[in-house]
């Protein structure tokens, strides 16, 4: 029944050592035998999530930067790109210099912050991928942005999403991938959105698709999905709108999911 499966990375694919336990990508290896269109859905750069691709051989397009960025795995080719708004992105800057926010920019699938400090390095260890100082940082907002990431303690970043709700309306895709995570995005940059185009790329009804997560940022995925799938480990609202809630991330959540409704959907 199920064609094609999207799937969130931190948190949800990958356990609390950042890996994907040898279980899981034996089940997901044998979906894809089977047919199944499996990817990924994530907050991270395509850069970063390219690397975990290879590690599980999915030759498909990738569904990056909360849904901004839906790109081929194999060839590189841009399916899908949606950037914040210009005039968003200034205002988003000034801001965060106003009020001494960390603030990310990514350019061109690569990274870059006004100056080094412990969130940039944690933030580069997480996602295992590199970083670029650029004190002007003004300066690379000339080019487009494909997202827009905030770092800094969870109430505080509840209170400043709240804020730029606000302030932008549909303008802009508010949301947080983690709690000290705030992200912006085209209104059109989500994981629901590029889910929906995936699937008609693939002529693939959306009652055919999975989504699988385990955050604010995977609402709409897991909300429009097929099959919307919470982890055990997923924040409550996420557990309220989906249809099925799995083990956590640390106990192979994804391969009980893959188990149960692609391998041998019988016992479902």
């Amino acid at each position: 029944m199920y064609k094609l499966v999207a799937i969130d990375l931190d948190d949800t694919l990958l356990n609390d050592d950042t890996k994907v336990s040898e279980a899981t990508k034996l089940a997901l290896a044998e979906a894809v035998a089977r047919g199944v269109i499996i990817t990924l859905a994530t907050g991270r750069m395509y850069a970063s999530a390219a690397k975990i691709a290879q590690q599980l051989k999915l030759n498909v397009p990738l569904i990056t930067y909360q849904g901004a960025l839906v790109k081929n795995s194999l060839d590189g080719h841009v399916l899908y790109e949606r950037y914040v708004p210009s005039d968003v992105a200034l205002w988003i800057y000034n801001y965060c210099m106003e009020n001494g926010l960390h603030l990310q920019g990514y350019v061109n699938d690569q990274l870059y912050v006004k100056e080094e400090n412990e969130f940039v390095r944690n933030y580069s260890k997480l996602s295992n991928i590199p970083y670029i100082v650029e004190p002007n940082f003004a300066s690379i907002l000339t080019q487009p942005q494909t997202k827009m990431l905030i770092i800094d303690e969870p109430e505080r970043l509840d209170r400043v999403g709240e804020h730029f709700r606000g302030v932008f309306g549909s303008q802009a895709h508010i949301t947080k991938s983690k709690p000290n995570f705030l992200e912006i995005m085209h209104p059109e940059g989500t994981k629901g959105s590029a889910l929906r185009f995936l699937a008609a790329h693939y002529g693939c009804a959306l009652e055919a698709t999975i989504a699988i997560g385990d955050s604010w940022n995977d609402h709409d995925m897991v909300e429009i999905a097929g099959l919307g799938v919470a982890m055990e480990n997923a924040v409550e609202s996420l557990k309220q709108i989906a249809d099925f809630i799995t083990s956590s991330n640390n106990e192979d959540g994804v391969k009980l999911v893959i188990d149960q409704f692609i391998l041998n959907p019988k016992s479902s």
